[in-house]
C-alpha cells in the first residue's frame, strides 16, 4: 500500500492551475496550425494567426491565454491501492486551486451562490470528479473551463425513435445556435447515453482526449467525422466571423442507456482549450 500526503496533492494542483492557463498543449497548437492551412477566409486566417500568436505570448508565462481563466474542473483517477494521508482529499484539491489562482495572478471567476453572486476571491470551490482505478497512483487533470463556451452547452433527453439522424441534427443545431458566442474554432464534446447526469459528464470528459484523436469505436468515429463535416459546413468560422473552420475537432463518448432514453449532451470548448495533467 503506497501512501501519499495531501501536501503533494495541493502543490500539484497549484502548479497545474498555473500551467494550464499559460501553456497550451501541442495537440491544440497543431490543430490550430492545421486550421490555418485549410481556412479559406482571409479574415478567418488573420484571426487564427492572432490566436496562435496569443498562445505563444501566453507560453512566456506572464499573461494567461485568456482573461477568463475559467471555472476549475479537476478530474482525479485514484489508485485503489493508494492511501492518502495528512488531511482531506477534496480539501487538498481546493487548497491547490486557491493557491494556484492567487500565486499565479489568475482571475477569480467563481461566485459563492448562483443567486447572490458574491465572488469567493480565489476561484474555489472547483468541480471535482473522481474515479477509482487499478494500481497505487494518482492522476490529476485540471481543466480551466471558460464561461462563454460553457454557457452554450446543452443537454437533451431525446427519444430512441429519433435515431442517429435525430442525434446529429440536435448536435448541429446546438452548435449553430451557440458556437459564434463560444469563441470558435471550438472543440465539440459530445456525450451519448447513460443517464441525465452521466451523459453530461461524458461530454465533459470527451474534451480531455488529445485534440482530434478519434474514438476507438469505428461507429462512433464515423459519427465524429460526419459531425465535423456538418459543423464546419455551417460557415460560422473563427470567432464567428465566417469561414471554413468552426470546429477543430468533435469528440464523442458513449455509454449504455435505458431502452426508453437517448440522452445527448453537447459541451462546447473554446479555442483556448486549457487542460493539464500530472501523475503523482
Amino acid at each position: 500500500m503506497r501512501t501519499l500526503d495531501t501536501c503533494t496533492i495541493t502543490e500539484t494542483v497549484r502548479k497545474l492551475c498555473i500551467t494550464a492557463n499559460h501553456e497550451l498543449d501541442e495537440d491544440l497548437v497543431s490543430a490550430l496550425e492545421a486550421a490555418l492551412e485549410r481556412e479559406e477566409s482571409p479574415l478567418g486566417r488573420d484571426i487564427l494567426s492572432q490566436i496562435l500568436e496569443n498562445a505563444r505570448i501566453a507560453g512566456e508565462g506572464v499573461f494567461p491565454a485568456c482573461q477568463d481563466t475559467g471555472a476549475t474542473v479537476v478530474f482525479a483517477e485514484i489508485g485503489q491501492e493508494l492511501r492518502i494521508e495528512g488531511g482531506d482529499f477534496s480539501e487538498s484539491i481546493q487548497a491547490g486551486v486557491s493557491q494556484g489562482y492567487k500565486s499565479g495572478s489568475l482571475r477569480a471567476s467563481v461566485v459563492r451562490d448562483p443567486l447572490q453572486r458574491v465572488n469567493t476571491g480565489d476561484n474555489t470551490p472547483c468541480m471535482i470528479h473522481s474515479d477509482i482505478v487499478a494500481g497505487d497512483g494518482l492522476k490529476l487533470t485540471v481543466m480551466a473551463k471558460g464561461g462563454g463556451c460553457e454557457n452554450q452547452s446543452r443537454i437533451a433527453m431525446l427519444t430512441p425513435a429519433m435515431g442517429r439522424q435525430g442525434v446529429i441534427d440536435y448536435i448541429v443545431d446546438v452548435v449553430r445556435g451557440g458556437s459564434a458566442r463560444a469563441c470558435p474554432p471550438n472543440i465539440i464534446g459530445v456525450g451519448l447515453g447513460g443517464t441525465f447526469d452521466v451523459c453530461a459528464l461524458l461530454a465533459k470528459k470527451s474534451l480531455l482526449r488529445p485534440v482530434g484523436t478519434p474514438n476507438e469505436d469505428p461507429v462512433i468515429w464515423g459519427l465524429e467525422q460526419e459531425l465535423m463535416d456538418k459543423i464546419n459546413d455551417l460557415g460560422i468560422g473563427p470567432q464567428g466571423l465566417g469561414g471554413r473552420v468552426t470546429a477543430l475537432a468533435v469528440h464523442v463518448e458513449s455509454y449504455p442507456c435505458h431502452i426508453a432514453s437517448q440522452p445527448v449532451a453537447v459541451n462546447i470548448e473554446c479555442h483556448s482549450h486549457r487542460v493539464k495533467s500530472a501523475i503523482i
